[in-house]
C-alpha cells in the first residue's frame, strides 16, 4: 500500500457507549478536534437499553486512527471501541429512495427492485418509494440504475457493521455421530 492510500484507509469503527445525553457529541468532538471527516455516522440502542452502539466511518492512517481509539477509551462514557479494518465484519446501509414513476417506466422501476431485492414501500401517482438494505456499493449501483428515471429525494442510514463469528471447523450436527 503506498504512504499516500495509507493515509486515506477507510476505518469502521463500534463504539459502545453508556446510553446518556452527551455521549454522542464527545465522541464526536474527538474526530472534529483532530479535524477528521466521519462519512458515516449511526446510533442506536442495543439490546440493552443502557448501552448504545455508534458506528462510524472515517478516513486516516492507522496510526491516528489508532490514537483516537486510544482517547475514545478514555472517555468515561466508552465501554468498548473496535477497529473493523483489516478483521471479518458484516457491514449494511438502508436507502430510502423516492423515484419519479409515470406510466411509461413503472415496470422497469419494478423490475429494478426486483433484482436489487428491494421494497416499494410507497405509491403514489406519480412516484415510488423504494427501501434498499445491502452495501455501499449495490446502493450506489441502484443509484446509478435509477438516476435516468428521475430520483426526486434519497435518504440513507450511513453504515452499520458487526463483526463475523468466528468459524471452528465444519458445523456438526446435533444428535449425529461421526
Amino acid at each position: 500500500m503506498t504512504m499516500e492510500n495509507n493515509l486515506n484507509q477507510k476505518h469502521t469503527l463500534s463504539v459502545l457507549v453508556d446510553n446518556e445525553p452527551g455521549v454522542l457529541s464527545r465522541v464526536t468532538g474527538l474526530f472534529s478536534g483532530r479535524g477528521f471527516n466521519i462519512e458515516s455516522l449511526c446510533v442506536a440502542e442495543t439490546m440493552d437499553p443502557q448501552v448504545s452502539r455508534i458506528t462510524l466511518v472515517t478516513r486516516g492512517s492507522e496510526q491516528i486512527v489508532e490514537q483516537i481509539t486510544k482517547q475514545l477509551n478514555k472517555l468515561i462514557n466508552v465501554i468498548k471501541v473496535i477497529d473493523f479494518t483489516g478483521t471479518e465484519f458484516v457491514e449494511r446501509e438502508m436507502a430510502l429512495i423516492k423515484v419519479r414513476a409515470e406510466a411509461s417506466t413503472r415496470a422497469e422501476i419494478l423490475r429494478t427492485v426486483d433484482i436489487f431485492r428491494c421494497k416499494v414501500v410507497d405509491v403514489s401517482l406519480q412516484d415510488y418509494t423504494i427501501e434498499v438494505t445491502g452495501t455501499a456499493g449495490k446502493i450506489e449501483a441502484l443509484l446509478t440504475l435509477l438516476s435516468h428515471l428521475g430520483i426526486k429525494e434519497i435518504a440513507r442510514t450511513g453504515a452499520i457493521a458487526l463483526g463475523r463469528s468466528k468459524k471452528e471447523g465444519p458445523l456438526k450436527r446435533e444428535g449425529v455421530k461421526e
